[in-house]
């Protein structure tokens, strides 16, 4: 079974856990997850399937999208719910004007630290298990970009909001600076991821129903299989060019090509029927080649 699975993720299992369970389900080796999502967060995970994990690196690519609530006046340790409480502050009266007065703010291009419990790696290491270890390391800050910010509802310590963001945000990061810049912190007590890249919730399917689709037999996997995104669309966002029947041939063997003018960044590199043959790069007039998936 290839192609691209979107999983609608629980809150309680890791990201691996989720790909450990594909892998046990649809009884399958190579399943692979395209960027973790925390235990307590759910929505969009993607999981590419088989010959198919060869693009997952590519997908990770994309922009992404989420809900999130946000708990004013208590900072944590991991910047969320699951963490230890570290202080408690008053909140200060809130209106939808100064709310989107800080909310401006956080609007555009920035650099961001990631967070001490995240996945990120620093010297091979992941920085949750430095962080359980009682370590804390200095992080770079990376540049990201918020292509929106927009405020869904607050109480009097709370708020909700919907963020669409570049690859590698952190929205724990943005509620724990969000809440310094009202003067009182904040942690984050939910989180929905309702798109990334190309793929949207109303694409993902719950665990639940995964395992009920197994669980009928051929015909459930025969369902299932028609779910399955393929590795073309998957990369949808990713600029495409056409090359002719010869050059296609050499595209399979690796063999660089000559396309004249080029896009700049990555494309996808397509025979003339419009199957995909490899994910590339301009190098002057020539693809150089960053995957040969025909």
């Amino acid at each position: 079974m290839h192609g691209v699975l979107v999983v609608d993720k629980p809150g309680g299992p890791t990201s691996f856990d989720v790909v450990r369970r594909v892998r046990s389900l649809l009884r399958i080796k190579k399943v692979g997850h395209t960027g973790t999502l925390d235990p307590m967060a759910t929505g969009v995970l993607p999981l590419c399937l088989g010959e198919d994990t060869r693009i997952a690196g590519y997908i990770t690519e994309g922009d992404k999208s989420y809900d999130a609530v946000l708990r004013l006046g208590q900072t944590t340790d991991t910047l969320d719910a699951e963490g230890r409480l570290l202080q408690t502050r008053p909140v200060p009266p809130l209106s939808a004007a100064l709310l989107e007065e800080v909310f401006a703010r956080f609007r555009g291009p920035q650099l961001q630290v990631p967070p001490m419990y995240s996945a990120v790696k620093i010297d091979g290491k992941r920085l949750y298990e430095l962080a359980r270890e009682g370590k804390e390391v200095e992080r770079a800050a990376r540049p990201v970009t918020v292509h929106a910010l927009t405020l869904r509802d607050f109480s009097a310590d709370a708020i909700t909001l919907s963020v669409r963001s570049s690859k590698g945000f952190f929205v724990r990061t943005l509620a724990a600076e969000l809440g310094e810049a009202l003067g009182c912190g904040a942690h984050l007590t939910a989180l929905r991821r309702t798109h990334s890249g190309p793929f949207k919730l109303d694409h993902a399917l719950p665990l639940a129903e995964l395992e009920s689709m197994v669980a009928r037999g051929p015909a459930g996997l025969e369902a299932l299989a028609a779910r399955l995104v393929g590795a073309n669309e998957a990369l949808g966002e990713l600029p495409a060019v056409t090359v002719g029947a010869a050059e296609a041939v050499r595209v399979t063997h690796g063999v660089p090509v000559e396309v004249g003018s080029l896009p700049e960044g990555r494309m996808r590199v397509l025979d003339p029927d419009g199957r995909l043959l490899a994910v590339a790069e301009a190098n002057g007039a020539r693809l150089r080649y960053l995957r040969v998936l025909a």
